[in-house]
């Protein structure tokens, strides 16, 4: 059997969620079937450091796919015909993005409708190509795979799919998020926060992540709890809205804020491993991975009340409406005053965690290319 897959988002330092969905996810793959012939179509000179068994070839397609004029030449002709002319017997697409008119079965990976339900976080040109194309994707895949009940709910009803044609398949966890002793704790609260106590925040900083609700509601409490709790902002900067920044410059405490920018996955362990609690609320989510890694690290969760992050979380977080400032400081005194609540978050937390792993996400998306064939 020969499967392509697009590998565009496997780019090496620069994975968030869905990058590193494909990187799990295809690294357990290829080991497990090593009679399959996997080739990884990138729009870039691939690095060897994903080709994870002799059964991967790795495939460079040019033009560099990174606006969407170039995505319109990339997907629709330069892929399609590379696809069609090599004669696979499937073409996987961990992004969702699917060629047309392809003469083998298909199957992509529908992480989240976002720019949907949120065009405004997105830039004009970008919006536009995903509000075109994206419901072409989903009827020209033969099957789709999502992340969550509620991303498969939204499929549905968005884009009229039978259900039938989604499966759930779940995310993991890297198994580099665990507890840290206490001693090491101290050395990474030494290093990034001036020895005290602090929240943190794990994600691309864009609109959708709801920074801003964040520092308004870490502002309040501050403002009513005596605590030198700080806040650990972790994360590309990527988009900073004017709005955003005026809160910032008006925060009361905003010297107790610190923006680490993007961290190699192992000072993010040790950095979510010292918390005090992951403050995590964005307005929408697919899934939510930051949420796991913290059950992982048997660390508090605070979490959104919508979308997927209840799914995700259960009854092992706090929720919270994302835009009740009031609420989300009041769970962020609880975590500090509530020793009791804490350690039955965190009990719970990793309770909840053991239902989720890569190896489990790796075999229902294997699963589901079997059905696709």
């Amino acid at each position: 059997m020969r499967i392509a897959v697009n590998t565009r988002l496997l780019v090496p330092e620069k994975m968030d969620g869905i990058g590193r969905f494909t990187f799990e996810t295809l690294q357990r793959i290829c080991n497990n079937n090593p009679e399959v012939e996997f080739n990884f179509i990138f729009d870039r000179k691939p690095s060897s450091e994903f080709k994870f068994s002799e059964n991967v070839r790795l495939i460079s397609l040019s033009p560099p796919a990174r606006h969407p004029i170039l995505w319109i030449i990339w997907f629709e002709y330069r892929l399609r015909k590379y696809i069609n002319n090599n004669h696979f017997d499937l073409f996987l697409s961990p992004e969702g993005w699917i060629p047309p008119n392809l003469n083998c079965p298909s199957l992509g990976v529908i992480h989240d409708l976002n720019f949907a339900h949120h065009p405004e976080n997105i830039i004009f040109s970008h919006r536009k190509y995903l509000q075109y194309f994206f419901p072409k994707f989903a009827n020209r895949a033969n099957r789709i795979a999502t992340v969550s009940e509620f991303s498969k709910k939204d499929i549905i009803e968005t884009y009229n799919i039978t259900p039938e044609k989604i499966d759930v398949v779940y995310n993991g966890a890297n198994e580099i998020f665990k507890p840290l002793s206490i001693e090491k704790q101290v050395k990474v609260r030494a290093t990034f926060s001036n020895e005290k106590p602090y929240f943190i925040f794990i994600g691309t900083l864009h609109p959708r992540k709801n920074i801003d609700h964040l520092l308004l509601a870490f502002d309040d409490f501050k403002s009513t709890v005596h605590s030198d709790v700080q806040l650990l902002i972790v994360g590309n900067r990527k988009w900073w809205p004017a709005k955003v920044e005026s809160i910032y410059q008006k925060m009361k405490f905003k010297d107790n804020v610190h923006f680490l920018g993007r961290q190699s996955d192992e000072n993010l362990a040790q950095l979510l491993a010292s918390a005090e609690a992951l403050t995590y609320l964005p307005y929408f989510e697919g899934f939510g991975i930051p949420i796991l890694e913290a059950f992982q690290c048997e660390v508090p969760v605070i979490t959104s009340a919508v979308s997927s992050m209840p799914e995700v979380a259960k009854d092992a977080a706090l929720l919270t409406q994302p835009t009740n400032v009031k609420g989300i400081s009041e769970k962020m005194r609880l975590i500090i005053e509530n020793d009791e609540l804490k350690k039955r978050l965190i009990q719970k937390g990793v309770e909840r965690a053991k239902d989720f792993s890569w190896d489990k996400t790796a075999d229902l998306l294997w699963q589901s290319v079997l059905k696709t064939l």
